[in-house]
């Protein structure tokens, strides 16, 4: 069984006498995932955690993308690749009409029209060289209903931009934070609100950044309480933890 629609769905037909005992019996014992034979598409994982099995690009070959994305849209009516470079999301989009690729954010999606709406979040990025990491979370949790506000630029090296921008911060339910270098910005904006900051780290900086591991060390020895942290460049990991966080909360479906 793929999700907590079809569930419904099995349920409700059953119980208005479509189908009997054992047909609802067949189709709730499927077995949750779709052979390809090069991979096990998990057609089970969101009625298990809420969120659809989302499609790492990297390592697989252009055939194989093809035929994921295609059984995906198949099953869910909806689809999320991410780290998808813009020549191999234009194949896609040319193939599976309805498909958008988000360049930034190396992101290539499928939505359902109408979806579920959650908690607003903020997501807030330090530099502009942050900007592909941030993009990433923001489009990952506008694919999973989240309205999102983006606030750019506003690292600590000028902090007053920060200062300007709060009440958009305070307004949110969630702040996703993204820096690199020394990773400050995240501490200083979970001292200023009272909503979970979760911490992305990125790869920016110089030589003794060591690709992101000073700014990640930064972040999880913050002085302020409140943060969690995710791994380097991991804008998707970010956003589908405040979303999950949402769904505890009461403000997911």
């Amino acid at each position: 069984m793929t999700n907590a629609d079809e569930l419904r769905g099995v349920l409700a037909d059953l119980a208005a006498g479509r189908i009997d005992v054992d047909a609802a019996m067949a189709r709730l014992a499927e077995a949750g995932f779709d052979d390809l034979g090069f991979a096990r598409l998990d057609t089970d994982r969101e009625r298990r955690t809420g969120i659809a099995e989302v499609i790492f690009a990297p390592g697989k070959t252009d055939e194989q993308l093809e035929a994921l994305v295609g059984r995906s849209l198949e099953r869910h009516g909806k689809v999320l690749v991410t780290r998808l470079e813009a020549d191999r999301g234009a194949a896609l989009v040319a193939r599976f009409p309805g498909l958008r690729h988000h360049a930034a954010a190396r992101v290539l999606e499928a939505r359902p029209v109408g979806g579920p709406r959650h908690l607003p979040v903020a997501v807030v990025s330090a530099g502009t060289s942050d900007l592909p990491v941030a993009e990433e979370a923001a489009v990952v949790l506008e694919h999973l209903g989240h309205p999102v506000d983006r606030v750019a630029d506003v690292g600590v090296a000028g902090i007053h931009r920060l200062f300007a921008e709060l009440g958009r911060l305070r307004a949110a339910r969630a702040v996703v934070v993204v820096a690199g270098m020394e990773g400050a910005l995240p501490s200083v904006v979970a001292g200023l609100v009272d909503r979970p900051v979760v911490a992305v780290p990125t790869s920016v900086g110089y030589g003794a950044s060591f690709g992101g591991v000073a700014a990640l060390l930064g972040m999880l020895n913050s002085c302020a309480a409140g943060i969690g942290v995710v791994n380097i460049d991991n804008g998707f990991g970010a956003a589908t933890l405040v979303h999950r966080i949402a769904r505890a909360d009461g403000g997911g479906a």
